[in-house]
């Protein structure tokens, strides 16, 4: 009897221990540091409850019978079924003003530019020996845009959802510390003080209204497998600017994001046991999706300044790197390092429109993975 009640300590192991130290870094880092705290919180929270041994909250074989934990009942509902990840877009499309974009459309070309980072990386994962679909799951994470990752790699590489969802939150936190450093090595101070030429134009509200929906269909007819992707963000973005569902814009954008939000965050956890975590794979994951990052932000700026080439008035391009989906932190930070260089140069509008180009750009870049991909058998 007495066996049975310390069931847990008796099997506990140094893999379950340093998997709870993991749960609570991650908890440290959501409280402390507010790096992306509403996932980062549940998902530490989450580890630490899937690491307890014989824990009732993931599947567990008690004798011959096998019990099912809410966890992993969760994870099939939401994940495998892709549930989670979708309803997130809904949300994400309902906080996003397109405005800046469309009063500044060139900034399309940035947020094409800044996804070559998935590519570059997913070349490089392949080299180190990760199979086709792990390597696409592993290049997701510099879409910088964690529902992307989590929707590409619940599709082809479930084993590796902990660390790739991990590596995509923990990065769009750590934005202001991983782009100004490549910004810097990439372009001169003079390039740095170029002022954008405003050319102020007032967007009609029937163009807001028709912009998702064109973006949907033309998105679709390019990668009818990033449908569902760019739908259902572009369905949220609709709500917002439709003017007559202003109550369900503004569920979509807190309880909806807040309700699913905590249950992915826990779902997630559900991967983040020792035996799948504690793995070398683990640390190249990470350091990967940190290439990723750099690569995306490399190639944003050079593309800036190959266009530079060709133009008579100079786009800053500091604005390339903004690309990349971390929406609005990068905006944020190529807006301040402008500042930094010439307190009268106000890079925000511009820096939001790329970053919300971005948003657009990675979620057609899962897209296009899943179609490339997705029919290839290993």
């Amino acid at each position: 009897m007495l066996d049975e009640l310390f069931s847990g300590i008796l099997k506990l192991s140094w893999g379950n221990l340093v998997m709870i130290a993991v749960g609570a870094l991650l908890i440290y880092l959501a409280i402390v540091k507010k790096y992306e705290p509403a996932l980062l919180l549940p998902i530490g929270f989450g580890t630490i409850l899937v690491n307890i041994p014989l824990s009732s909250a993931i599947d567990q074989m008690i004798g011959t019978l096998q019990h099912r934990g809410i966890l992993s009942i969760f994870f099939d509902v939401g994940i495998a079924t892709e549930i989670f990840p979708l309803l997130i877009f809904i949300a994400v499309g309902a906080m996003i003003d397109f405005t800046p974009l469309l009063e500044n459309p060139v900034m399309f070309l940035f947020g094409a530019a800044a996804q070559f980072g998935i590519f570059g990386t997913m070349m490089v994962a392949t080299l180190l020996g990760f199979d086709l679909k792990e390597s696409a799951s592993i290049g997701i994470i510099g879409a910088a845009d964690g529902p992307t990752s989590i929707y590409v790699a619940s599709r082809f590489a479930r084993h590796m959802l902990g660390p790739i969802s991990v590596a995509a939150y923990s990065y769009m936190s750590l934005v202001p510390i991983i782009q100004p450093p490549v910004i810097k090595a990439l372009t001169s101070k003079k390039e740095r003080m170029i002022k954008m030429q405003p050319k102020p134009r007032k967007i009609p509200r029937i163009v807001k209204i028709i912009f998702p929906i064109c973006i949907t269909i033309m998105a679709s007819l390019l990668a009818p497998t990033s449908a569902a992707l760019i739908g259902f963000l572009m369905f949220g973005n609709l709500l917002r600017e439709c003017g007559v569902l202003e109550g369900l814009s503004k569920t979509a954008q807190s309880e909806l994001a807040n309700l699913v939000t905590i249950l992915l965050g826990l779902t997630i956890a559900s991967t983040m046991t020792a035996d799948k975590f504690l793995k070398p794979q683990t640390l190249m994951i990470l350091g990967l999706g940190l290439i990723a990052f750099v690569f995306d932000t490399a190639a944003g700026v050079l593309f800036a300044k190959f266009l530079n080439l060709f133009l008579k008035n100079k786009l800053n391009p500091m604005l390339g790197a903004a690309g990349i989906s971390a929406f609005p932190m990068s905006a944020r930070v190529i807006h301040k390092m402008g500042l930094q260089e010439d307190p009268t140069n106000f890079l925000l509008m511009y820096a939001a429109g790329a970053n919300t180009a971005g948003q657009i750009g990675s979620v057609l870049a899962g897209g296009i993975l899943i179609s490339l991909i997705g029919g290839i058998r290993l």
